[in-house]
Order: structure tokens, then C-alpha cells, then sequence
């Protein structure tokens, strides 16, 4: 029995391809003192993951050259030595792009709980994606009944559950999204009024056609041109949520563009960004109010699988290229 990893080969200057990837086989490792052994099921593939393998770093320690690829998984555990964790739960956590993780308690996020849904949904919308949406649009966008949030990359993992929480609190949603497949499933899936497509519209025509009162709340997943849009139609008192920058090709390069101070200052908003990391004492209680909703058929959500850890070194390009309808994910068992 082996262990297949995907290791990250070289540093990218923009978005990782496939060949900056290569999988590799050991053999499954033994659990010592304190470790737990997970045998993964499903693996996550992130927006975010460009930053964490970027040369310039980010928020996060960069993924060493030669290492295994982070990311956020959910398994079974099959084998431990921590008395918290027994064989047989189901987990989620840090697990990394392969078969088999060894891990201490630090690595896990939570046990799945919700046996009455699928465990997939811990890396979508009952994990990291559905909680930042939740968090950072509560706690920074702080929405009231009536306003207008507009979503940029709304049909994403994090964009279309930050446009349904939007609506469930009362609000208007209006998104952003490229191509026609994605923008009705905004409308017709996940209940925007409204979508708007970057790479087709008049971004700002569009606005001020959608939002003649103003935008109350933007949550930002791009930065960059369609950002630069959205700006000059704040309302007064408006928040900016920043929760990505997809738009930014480098991470190496400052970005550039139209300032946003003067909008910010004539319309009196507020600007802040949000990092899961700074979050994770409040994680239960958003997950809870996540799962309550999906129960409630408030809250949906949109899965695109891909089968085998073959399909690992091209998943995080082809999420850049446009590709995927709803959160990515890559199945082994």
C-alpha cells in the first residue's frame, strides 16, 4: 500500500501549471506518539492556493519547493495515537493534495458532525469557503434589510454564498461573474436579482442601471478593473468586504490603478480586509447557522468533482481559467 503526493516542483510567477507539479508514491506512514493518520477522501482546490505557493508569500508561509501541496481536505481517520481523535471520524483539516496524512491535532479544523449531509460540503460551503462568506459579510459588510450587496466572482465558492447569506438577511444581491453559464446559475441557482458578466457588460452601466441608490456593501473577491468599477458606485456609509484579489496577477507586483481614497472619503465608507486565520474561534458557530440553512433549503450550493489525484496538477489553473461550476473538488475514495 502506497502513498501518492502531489509536490509542488518549481516556484510559478503567476498561476501554477500543471508542470510545476509532480506526484509522487512512499509508503503509507505509521502513526507515532500523538499522531493520527488520516486516509483522505476529498480534496479541495482554492482560489487561494496561488498566494500560498507564491514566491513573494502572502498571509501565509509559502509551500516549500519539494514539499506536498497544503491544502484542505476531509478523510477518515484509520489509524491513532491522540485519544480525541478514534478510527472510523471523519475530519477535516490540512491534510494536503494526497492519499494518506499524517497529522498531529493542530492540522485538523473539526470532526464533521452533519452525518446528515455530505462530508464534501466541510471544504464548500460548510467549511472554509461558506465561513468566510459568512463571517466576513456579518461582520464587516453587517447587513441591514433592504440594502444592496454586490458580490464579485459570485458564482464561486465564496462569492454564492456570500450572495445567498446576503438575501437570506434580507438584502439584495447583485453579482459578477464572466460567461452566461455562470451568470444564470447566479440567478437561477443561487438567487442573485441580478448578474452581471465582466468580460461582456458595461460593468458601470450595469450598476447604475441595477443600483440607482447605490451600492450599500461590496464584497470583493477580485480587486483590480471590475473593483475599480464598483467603487464609484458606493453609497454613502458604504463597506467594502476584501476577501480576494483573483484580478492581481502577481504576486510580486504592487497593484496598480485608480485610487480609492476619494471614494471612500465623499461617500464616508470603510474598507477592510478578512483572513479565515484571524477567524477560527468563531468557525462552529458559523458552520452551525451554515448547516441550519442548507437544511432549510435556504443556503444551496454547487459541486464540480474531479476524479483521482491525477487531475491535482491542473485543478488550480483550470480553476483560474474560468473552468469550474461551483466549488472544485477532487474525489479519491
Amino acid at each position: 500500500m502506497s502513498n501518492r503526493r502531489v509536490l509542488l516542483r518549481s516556484r510559478p510567477t503567476g498561476v501554477a501549471q500543471a508542470e510545476d507539479f509532480e506526484i509522487d508514491e512512499q509508503p503509507v506512514p505509521v502513526p507515532g506518539d500523538g499522531e493520527i493518520l488520516i486516509r483522505n477522501h476529498v480534496l479541495s482546490v482554492e482560489p487561494a492556493m496561488r498566494g500560498w505557493i507564491a514566491d513573494a508569500g502572502n498571509y501565509a508561509q509559502p509551500v516549500p519547493i519539494g514539499s506536498v501541496m497544503r491544502a484542505l481536505a476531509t478523510g477518515e481517520v484509520v489509524s491513532s495515537n491522540d485519544p480525541v481523535y478514534a478510527v472510523g471520524d471523519l475530519v477535516t483539516g490540512w491534510f494536503g493534495w494526497q492519499d494518506y496524512a499524517l497529522v498531529s491535532a493542530g492540522a485538523i479544523v473539526r470532526k464533521i458532525a452533519e452525518r446528515d449531509l455530505p462530508s464534501s460540503l466541510s471544504l464548500g460551503v460548510l467549511g472554509i469557503n461558506g465561513v468566510t462568506a459568512y463571517l466576513a459579510l456579518t461582520g464587516i459588510g453587517q447587513p441591514r434589510a433592504g440594502e444592496t450587496v454586490v458580490v464579485s466572482t459570485a458564482a464561486g465558492a465564496v462569492g454564492s454564498a456570500a450572495g445567498q447569506i446576503a438575501r437570506i438577511l434580507g438584502c439584495r444581491a447583485i453579482g459578477i461573474t464572466k460567461g452566461e453559464a455562470k451568470r444564470r446559475l447566479c440567478t437561477e441557482t443561487f438567487g442573485f436579482e441580478a448578474a452581471i458578466d465582466y468580460a461582456e457588460d458595461d460593468i458601470g452601466g450595469r450598476l447604475a442601471e441595477l443600483c440607482p441608490s447605490g451600492i450599500d456593501i461590496y464584497y470583493d473577491n477580485t480587486a483590480g478593473a471590475i473593483s475599480d468599477a464598483v467603487y464609484r458606485h458606493l453609497a454613502n456609509r458604504a463597506r467594502v468586504v476584501v476577501c480576494g484579489t483573483a484580478a492581481i496577477q502577481s504576486w510580486a507586483d504592487w497593484p496598480t490603478g485608480p485610487r480609492v481614497e476619494r471614494h471612500l472619503l465623499v461617500k464616508r465608507a470603510r474598507m477592510e480586509g478578512f483572513v479565515i486565520f484571524d477567524h477560527m474561534d468563531r468557525y462552529e458557530e458559523a458552520v452551525a447557522q451554515l448547516a441550519t440553512w442548507v437544511r432549510e433549503r435556504k443556503l444551496s450550493y454547487r459541486e464540480e468533482i474531479l476524479d483521482g489525484i491525477e487531475a491535482c496538477p491542473d485543478a488550480l489553473a483550470g480553476l483560474y481559467r474560468g473552468e469550474n461550476l461551483g466549488k472544485r473538488l477532487i474525489r479519491l475514495v
